[in-house]
């Protein structure tokens, strides 16, 4: 699989990423070393994961899969701290709260570091430099190889990045943001993605097939045993069943045909491909629908795909953000 560099560092990792948000949860022991395998095998480096992901379990299973199951050193493991489990405060961004996080998460993690910590979301009640002090300490001390940020906004991305520039040799730069990204959601198009390219930080697209729905499965209604059938997850999935997206969707069934590929694939290609992106993160029910998804390895697709996908797909911009993108 083809590496690229994460941000403005120099760091390499697969340009595509293994999710674990259902590891522990949906996903059981042993799907979840079928995938891993199966990534592993691809020539896959990139292993998202957070702390939160299973109420810890998530982390646990892939510690237990390291060095038993896959060389340590062959993997890029990214874990994130920040969310709590608590219906008054989402997130806790405070130093002491973050490096507590870490440490457990090493501990789960059955490893001394981690190559790429985030801070999984903005806390707006903590000082941003007391929550970037920790990720300077973190990788001061070793327990962290790279940095960065989950969920910030653009003004929020652009004042964490540029305050970690402003202390170069002292502070830690931002390697990447992780955000919602596909055919489905462009929204990170507006501002994120413009401060990300401007400030040297690469994207992470998460839910890059639009939460399951850009595979084409929900065209003809919902399926037993996918997202949108789990009492969990239906919510989640709920939002991108309108006409809105079928059109999409339909678009993307159109290409796929056109090229005797997949809908899955052609989209994931898609966003894949854009600028800024570093590496969409997918997450799959079982290795085979993995395997499916990292055949993507070898599609590029024609530009006239790319720009019809592009016009049935584009978010409206009107003042004052219609001369903000510059993608």
């Amino acid at each position: 699989m083809e590496q690229r560099h994460l941000g403005r560092t120099g760091l390499r990792v697969s340009r595509i990423g293994l999710g674990t948000l259902t590891w522990g949860r949906d996903t059981d022991e042993h799907d979840a070393a079928d995938q891993l395998k199966v990534f592993w095998d691809a020539g896959g480096t990139l292993v998202d994961t957070a702390d939160v992901y299973g109420g810890g379990e998530a982390e646990h299973l892939l510690g237990g899969f390291l060095d038993n199951l896959v060389p340590r050193q062959d993997l890029v493991i990214a874990t994130k701290a920040g969310s709590v489990p608590d219906p008054y405060r989402r997130f806790d961004g405070s130093r002491g709260h973050l490096l507590a996080a870490l440490d457990a998460s090493l501990r789960r993690l059955g490893t001394d570091y981690v190559d790429l910590w985030q801070i999984h979301a903005f806390d707006p009640v903590t000082p941003l430099d007391e929550t970037l002090q920790a990720l300077d300490l973190a990788v001061s001390s070793g327990r962290v190889r790279y940095a960065g940020v989950s969920n910030f906004s653009g003004w929020q991305l652009a004042k964490a990045a540029t305050w970690q520039l402003a202390a170069p040799g002292q502070r830690t730069r931002l390697a990447c943001t992780q955000m919602e990204y596909s055919l489905l959601q462009r929204g990170v198009e507006r501002e994120v993605l413009p401060a990300a390219r401007d400030l040297g930080v690469g994207l992470l697209p998460s839910s890059p097939l639009g939460r399951g729905v850009l595979t084409g499965k929900y065209r003809t209604g919902t399926p037993s045993g996918s997202r949108g059938a789990s009492e969990q997850l239906a919510p989640f999935v709920e939002p991108y069943l309108d006409d809105a997206a079928s059109r999409i969707v339909d678009a993307v069934a159109t290409a796929a045909d056109g090229l005797a590929t997949t809908p899955l694939q052609v989209a994931l290609a898609w966003v894949r491909d854009r600028p800024g992106v570093v590496a969409p993160v997918v997450g799959a029910r079982n290795a085979r629908q993995l395997t499916e998804a990292l055949s993507v390895e070898a599609l590029s697709l024609p530009d006239e795909i790319c720009q019809a996908l592009d016009d049935v797909s584009a978010p409206v911009h009107r003042y004052p953000d219609q001369d903000w993108s510059t993608l």
